[in-house]
């Protein structure tokens, strides 16, 4: 059975349950519906009292969250302005990442973002650490949990929290930013321990020796012979080569003009190809042997890059991996999808990529959605963050009734430029 005829089936049979429980208006109290989506909640939240034994260890954590979100604001509202002014200099087109549906963080809808098994999981555990992360510090701050749930479209597209509407109103300043702040500090926090996790994990790979043929140089023996990207050296001259290095030595006595035999397996399949050696490009430096026109895989050069991701820079490298067509980016592809590359590697247990893939979306993913949770813009959290800040700061000077009105224009300037990044590549175009 494909993946399509289990899709299809299980749409089919959500669509008939689903009906079947609306016409009957089965479990009222806890299932309702908003469109297609059932939404299941449950008010037995007993379970997250259990947190409040280490309140002031949350709260210490909490705080911290709410620094780091503040900062995280500062640093998404400078990277939105600067965003649309590059967009005003550059006017791309609205094709690849200037599309609108890749502005959104759905598997299979955003182009760059595949639906894969990896990535649903990591997008179910991200909603859900940021909701149980609201739900435990409403416990911590004294604010009762009226119902925990979660919003089912075939699968669980997402999870909700349902605070009492009394306490929330009540708690004011730093107890309440705690609270809305706790889903993006343990987005963040998930995001980077999977990182780790998964550059340490990846660092177990052993890169093999393999001379694998990553690409050939147009105009060049290899192009013009025909020998495929993607195989494998064997052989040169009838003689066996196992790594790069054997190549190099039986190619030392070579110069431009001479003939050499290259054997190559692709799929298993042995070939055999005739060069005309040429000299070497300029920009390699002045070589007398002879030149194919082949570069390889390096194996090695992609560990030690992975090996270099923990840091900051490392890290905002790791984020650009879905949509990073250079060379740099293409390298490490090989942590986020499938690729031949990974055929080229010793793996220590078995399902070895499918562990660091998962890491890489868990990380990615819950990076990406604290973040965009943080910008300065009600209805999201980074906007109820602002709101409490605003209102703590104007009401010491007795101006408290200008605390909508800013945090309303604030909102309204995110929304704005969210919405430029979207509208000005086929505006720029238009005109």
């Amino acid at each position: 059975m494909s993946w399509l005829q289990i899709l299809i089936f299980l749409l089919a049979a959500y669509l008939l349950i689903a009906g079947y429980i609306r016409r009957r208006g089965l479990f009222a109290d806890r299932i309702s519906f908003y469109g297609p989506i059932m939404a299941v909640k449950s008010s037995n939240v007993g379970f997250f009292d259990i947190f409040r034994r280490a309140t002031p260890l949350l709260r210490v954590y909490g705080t911290f969250g709410v620094g780091m979100v503040v900062l995280v604001s500062i640093f998404i509202s400078l990277m939105l302005f600067l965003s649309v002014q590059i967009t005003l200099i550059l006017q791309p087109e609205p094709i690849g990442i200037y599309e609108p549906q890749n502005i959104l963080l759905l598997p299979g809808i955003n182009e760059f973002v595949p639906s894969t098994f990896a990535v649903w999981i990591a997008f179910i555990l991200t909603i859900a650490i940021h909701e149980f992360g609201h739900a435990i510090l409403c416990r911590v701050e004294n604010i009762r949990v009226k119902s925990v749930g979660a919003l089912i479209a075939v699968i669980p597209i997402g999870f909700f929290v349902e605070p009492d509407e009394e306490d929330l109103e009540k708690t004011r300043g730093l107890p309440k930013a705690r609270m809305f702040g706790a889903g993006i500090t343990n987005n963040i926090v998930i995001g980077v321990i999977s990182l780790l996790l998964m550059i340490a994990v990846a660092g177990l790979a052993v890169p093999a020796e393999t001379p694998v043929i990553q690409g050939v140089y147009q105009d060049y023996p290899a192009a013009i012979a025909g020998v495929p990207p993607g195989s494998i050296v064997t052989g040169v001259n009838g003689i066996d080569v196992a790594n790069r290095e054997d190549i190099s030595r039986v190619l030392a006595g070579t110069q431009p003009g001479d003939q050499v035999t290259l054997t190559a397996a692709e799929d298993g399949t042995e070939q055999q190809y005739t060069l005309t050696l040429a000299e070497w490009p300029e920009e390699f430096g002045e070589n007398p042997t002879g030149f194919m026109g082949i570069y390889y895989y390096d194996a090695p050069a992609v560990m030690q890059t992975i090996e270099g991701l923990a840091s900051p820079l490392g890290f905002l490298q790791i984020l650009t991996v879905p949509f990073d067509t250079s060379y740099g980016g293409q390298m490490l592809r090989i942590l986020a999808f499938d690729t031949p590359d990974q055929a080229y590697y010793q793996t220590p247990f078995p399902a070895f990529w499918e562990v660091v893939q998962l890491l890489f979306w868990v990380g990615w993913i819950n990076i990406n959605v604290g973040i965009f949770n943080a910008i300065p813009m009600v209805p999201l959290d980074g906007g109820y963050i602002m709101r409490e800040g605003v209102e703590r700061v104007l009401s010491w000077r007795g101006l408290s009734r200008f605390t909508n009105p800013v945090v309303s224009s604030v909102s309204w300037a995110m929304f704005l430029m969210l919405i430029s990044l979207i509208a000005l590549p086929y505006l720029l175009h238009l005109f």
